[in-house]
């Protein structure tokens, strides 16, 4: 049930992370950031007449928390003194990733990082073989940036096979955004503002040598890495997260 990335991608992404490969057990790396902010259009004027170009609206600014950077705090759940973090790399067209947020993340989300044992990072990583997974990725940034992370993101993976049969996305989340909220959305997705965001998520991923989705990392005070890969029980990860924490 895990989705992963094709052969070729698969070895280059490897190669691309052999020197930063996610261990077993080993001191935390910190991952390199490809993105760059977007610049505004510059204003233009003819004739004493001055016609500015809309702006694209400029996306919020990443924080850093525990050596970890790039992070966009509208796709975290937790507080960020949390003993543990936990980045997850997933794909919205991903069944295994609808799994896993639909049976595991929600009840871990409630019971660890909303009781401050748990900072969880959403980190996109569209797959190239998924038609509709980055652009659904965008839209659900775009949510995120006005406060609808949550819903829309659940909307996603419960309707994920009806969206991906045709790429209705924008009907998908008109069950859970007012026109107005869609509007705004819109913009944002339609702005590329926020992509850096996803792209930089992407990079973060290929650094780790991700390379199937869903992928779980778990960082500790201590500078301990542990990966996840693939679906896992709520249960399964409430007895490894319980040893951590008891370290």
């Amino acid at each position: 049930m895990i989705c992963r990335l094709p052969l070729s991608l698969t070895l280059a992404a490897l190669g691309f992370a052999a020197a930063l490969p996610i261990p077993t057990k080993a001191q935390s790396t910190q991952s390199a950031s490809a993105s760059q902010t977007p610049v505004a259009a510059k204003t233009t004027s003819a004739k004493k007449t001055v016609a500015a170009t809309p702006s694209a609206p400029a996306p919020i600014a990443t924080i850093t928390v525990n050596g970890i950077t790039d992070i966009d705090p509208t796709k975290t759940t937790g507080q960020k003194n949390a003993p543990l973090i936990m980045e997850v790399f997933t794909d919205f067209q991903c069944p295994a990733c609808k799994q896993l947020y639909t049976t595991t993340l929600q009840r871990v989300a409630e019971n660890y990082a909303n009781t401050g044992k748990l900072y969880i990072i959403h980190r996109d990583f569209p797959l190239q073989q998924h038609a509709y997974s980055h652009i659904a990725a965008n839209y659900a940034r775009a949510a995120a940036h006005i406060g609808k992370d949550e819903a829309v993101e659940l909307v996603l993976f419960q309707n994920q096979e009806k969206w991906e049969a045709n790429g209705d996305i924008k009907g998908t989340l008109a069950s859970v955004l007012s026109p107005a909220e869609m509007k705004k959305v819109d913009a944002l997705v339609e702005s590329k503002a926020l992509e850096p965001l996803v792209e930089t998520d992407r990079q973060h991923g290929i650094t780790a040598a991700v390379n199937q989705t869903p992928t779980s990392v778990i960082h500790t005070k201590n500078g301990q890495v542990f990966p996840v890969v693939g679906f896992v029980s709520y249960e399964n990860f409430k007895v490894f997260l319980d040893q951590l924490l008891a370290q």
